[in-house]
């Protein structure tokens, strides 16, 4: 078993034999086995443990039998104990999904702190089979039925190539002591119910059941690579980057087939789920406007195209300094370059300025234009998506009259003239970049 495990590790590249790994720890026969199994193979370790304080007594049982481990194989022991169930509720999760969070946190925080190469899990084969049928249940994807990759990150799964009856075995074979989780053996839970009565029920219907399940899981771990480069294909030839926003043009997804679900995996890396994803789908043949929101991300369907901004850059700060300089100092082609800087006449320009969004019935003369306009006409003249108009700013000064559209446009009035004797030179400052006029 320990050559088998090396040869895992080394055909899947987990990590090298002289890399330091942070061995995840319950202190069930799990991973007792993987401890045992990186100390024979002569790989360099050290363990962490979480105490979730979810079963009195048995917790810090299971702790101090842990610490006592670490101290047989003289390695070091990190040990974070939780409070489970408040961070659950503050954070409206499942006790499993809060365990989750917490477990993962704190092996992130192990490994940026003490140079770990990566975290070992305990996760076997059964395990594996567990996962395919509980996503199986919720509906997913290609990604949900691979069952549990080797790696993902930093996170590695050296024990995938061995089943729950190998690690049992092994363990009565070499002494290997554990205990038990009394929560293991719980019909309340899903997994629980998936291992003891759904697994065994498919085995005995099905002799040679487990094979057939692992070679089924690694024909869908290779298509979803297929089905990946396909995707990523589609987004590179779809997706166009700006530094404000990425757009996808509607022209290159009205005609994609299955629509809905390349648009979804178009729209996965920005957060958004599948569910909303099948509503922006259907705003494609409806009217622009609608907005749309995940946790990293928000996304307008626009004239022409879907819009999609970090919610990072949605209010950007933006700021304008003033300088005063003499008439002379000012060139013709200052003038016809000022994106993102505008000239005034400095005694033609009543103090102070100010800078504010720009609203509807706003209007300014636009420079070399005669009569005003509506700036909401101004900008939809410009084709700005709407993340862009919301981030326009007017420059006006202390009567409210606009003197500048930011970096699109100066009013006519007060513009520089022969007859200027001092220049006011405005530059603005924009956190994200403004499109050119």
């Amino acid at each position: 078993m320990i050559r088998r495990f090396k040869e895992y590790i080394d055909r899947q590249h987990l990590f090298a034999q002289d890399e330091k790994v942070l061995a995840a720890v319950s202190g069930g026969a799990d991973s007792s086995v993987l401890c045992h199994l990186l100390h024979s193979a002569g790989f360099s370790f050290d363990i962490a443990h979480c105490n979730f304080n979810l079963r009195p007594g048995d917790c810090d049982r299971d702790e101090q039998f842990v610490r006592q481990m670490a101290e047989r194989y003289g390695v070091e022991c990190h040990v974070a104990r939780f409070e489970t169930r408040t961070y659950a509720t503050a954070n409206h999760l499942s006790i499993e999904e809060a365990a989750r969070d917490l477990r993962y946190g704190y092996f992130k925080k192990l490994l940026a702190e003490h140079g770990y190469a990566v975290v070992a899990t305990a996760h076997h084969s059964d395990d594996s089979a567990e996962t395919f049928f509980i996503n199986l249940m919720r509906g997913t994807g290609i990604a949900g039925l691979r069952g549990i990759p080797p790696r993902t990150g930093n996170v590695v799964r050296p024990m995938l190539c061995f089943s729950r009856t190998d690690i049992l075995s092994y363990a009565g074979q070499n002494g290997i002591d554990f205990v038990t989780d009394s929560t293991n053996s719980s019909l309340d839970y899903r997994r629980n119910r998936v291992r003891h009565q759904l697994l065994p029920l498919l085995r005995e219907m099905a002799p040679g059941f487990d094979a057939t399940l692992a070679r089924t899981i690694a024909n869908l771990a290779d298509t979803e690579l297929v089905y990946n480069e396909s995707i990523e294909n589609l987004r590179n030839r779809i997706v166009q980057h700006t530094v404000e926003a990425d757009i996808l043009p509607i022209s290159g997804l009205t005609g994609l087939n299955p629509r809905r679900t390349l648009i979804f995996e178009l729209l996965k890396p920005y957060g958004f789920n599948s569910a909303t994803a099948a509503e922006i789908d259907a705003t494609l043949d409806g009217q622009p406007g609608s907005v749309f929101l995940s946790p990293t991300h928000r996304l307008v369907r626009d004239r022409d195209a879907l819009v999609v901004e970090s919610l990072g850059t949605a209010n950007p700060e933006q700021t304008f300094t003033t300088t005063v300089v003499d008439a002379a100092e000012v060139t013709p082609e200052m003038l016809r370059n000022s994106h993102l800087t505008a000239y005034f006449d400095a005694d033609r320009v009543k103090m102070p300025l100010s800078m504010r969004p720009w609203r509807d019935g706003d209007r300014f003369t636009p420079f070399g234009m005669r009569g005003s306009r509506l700036v909401s006409d101004f900008l939809t003249g410009l084709k700005l998506n709407r993340f862009q108009k919301e981030r326009v700013r007017l420059l006006c000064d202390a009567d409210g009259n606009i003197l500048w559209v930011m970096g699109l446009r100066t009013a006519n009035q007060p513009r520089v003239t022969e007859d200027t004797k001092k220049v006011l030179k405005i530059k603005f400052q924009p956190k994200v970049p403004t499109p050119k006029d």
